[in-house]
C-alpha cells in the first residue's frame, strides 16, 4: 500500500464580499509526495487550479501563500485536475495529511462540481499531525504546526513553506522521520458522509481506545437516547458495563461516563455531538482504560458542573425575587 501526501491551498472571499454557501473554500491549488510502504518518496504531483467560484484572491491568502488571481486564471479547471490526480494517485493507497481539514474541503468541492464521492461513508486516512504529536508529546492532545514538527526532527528546509507542494513535501518528510512504526495504526476517520444506517457506523479498534462513529441524528435528544449511542461495553471482552458514573454534560457537546470491568478495570467514556452537513447530530464515541486517580477526576469534574449549576439556578432565582420586589 502506498501514502498519498496531500496538501491544498483554498480562497475564499474578503470579510465583506459574498460567500457561496455551497463552497465557502475554493481550492486553487494541489500539492501531493506519493510515498511507497516504505515511506520512501516514488512520485509528485502538483497543480494551479482555475476558480470557479472566487475571482478576487482574499488579501490575507493571497499574502500567506503567495499566488496571484493572474497565475490562477492560467490554471486547470478543477475537474481536469482532480482526474488527473486521481489517476496519479493509483489504486491502492491512503490519504495522509497534516491536520483534518484538506480531506473534507476536498469533497467539498468534489460535491459542488458534481463529481463522484470518494466513498459515502467515514473513510480512514492518516492526519500526520496527530501522528506526530503521539510520537513526540506526552500530551497527545497538543497539535504543533508542520514548521515545528520540521524544525524539531532536523529536517532540511531547501524549499519554502506555505504552497501545496512544499507543504506536502515537509509532511511526507515528518511521516518519512518518525521511526516508532505503532504511531501509523492510528488512523482518523473523515466524516463529510456521515453513516446513513446503523449497518453503515464505524467501530474501530485502536491500540489503546476504541472508536465510534454513529448514523445521522435529527438532534441531541433523539441521539442520546439511542442504545448503542449510550451503551459502554467493554472493547476488550465484549461485554456489557456497570456505570460507576453514569453520562453527564461537560458541556452541550461533550458528554462523560465510567464504567468497570471486572477484568479490566475503569473504562472511560467520551462522547462528543458534531453537526451534520444538512444540520443533523452524529456522535464520535471513544473509549478507553483509565486509573484509579483518573477516575476521581472525573468524578470531580462532574460534582464542579453540578455546583456550578446550581450556582446558576441560585442566581436567577435571586434575580427573579429582586424583580418582584
Amino acid at each position: 500500500m502506498n501514502y498519498v501526501v496531500l496538501d491544498l491551498e483554498w480562497n475564499q472571499p474578503d470579510k465583506n464580499d459574498a460567500v457561496n454557501s455551497e463552497l465557502p473554500f475554493e481550492i486553487v491549488e494541489i500539492g501531493a509526495i506519493l510515498l511507497n510502504e516504505d515511506r520512501q518518496i516514488i512520485g509528485e504531483f502538483t497543480q494551479i487550479v482555475k476558480p470557479a467560484v472566487y475571482t478576487e484572491m482574499n488579501r490575507v491568502t493571497g499574502k500567506l501563500i503567495q499566488l496571484h488571481m493572474t497565475e490562477l486564471k492560467h490554471g486547470k479547471p478543477f475537474t481536469q485536475t482532480m482526474e488527473e490526480f486521481f489517476e496519479w494517485c493509483g489504486d491502492n493507497y491512503v490519504f495522509c495529511t497534516w491536520g483534518t481539514q484538506d480531506l473534507t474541503e476536498l469533497q467539498r468541492n468534489m460535491k459542488y462540481h458534481n463529481m463522484p464521492a470518494l466513498a459515502l461513508r467515514p473513510f480512514p486516512y492518516l492526519d500526520v499531525q496527530k501522528l506526530f504529536s503521539i510520537a513526540y508529546d506526552k500530551d497527545r492532545k497538543i497539535r504543533r504546526s508542520l514548521e515545528y514538527a520540521v524544525d524539531f526532527l532536523k529536517i532540511e528546509q531547501d524549499i519554502p513553506f506555505h504552497r501545496a507542494f512544499s507543504d506536502a513535501y515537509y509532511t511526507a518528510k515528518v511521516m518519512a522521520s518518525i521511526q516508532e512504526v505503532f504511531v501509523f495504526e492510528n488512523y482518523s476517520y473523515d466524516v463529510f458522509h456521515v453513516p446513513k444506517r446503523r449497518e453503515d457506523e464505524v467501530n474501530v479498534l485502536f491500540h489503546d481506545y476504541a472508536k465510534y462513529i454513529s448514523r445521522e441524528f435529527e438532534d441531541k435528544t433523539q441521539a442520546m437516547q439511542d442504545r448503542e449511542v449510550i451503551s459502554t461495553r467493554c472493547y476488550l471482552c465484549k461485554k456489557n458495563l456497570r456505570k460507576k458514573i453514569r453520562w453527564f454534560a461537560g458541556n452541550s457537546k461533550h458528554f462523560y461516563s465510567v464504567s468497570v470491568c471486572d477484568k479490566h478495570g475503569y473504562m472511560k467514556g467520551k462522547i462528543r455531538l458534531k453537526k451534520t452537513e444538512n444540520g443533523g447530530i452524529y456522535v464520535v464515541k471513544t473509549q478507553k482504560f483509565i486509573s484509579e486517580d483518573e477516575v476521581a477526576e472525573i468524578a470531580e469534574k462532574k460534582e464542579h458542573i453540578r455546583e456550578m449549576r446550581r450556582e446558576k439556578r441560585r442566581a436567577q432565582s435571586a434575580e427573579k425575587q429582586a424583580k418582584k420586589q
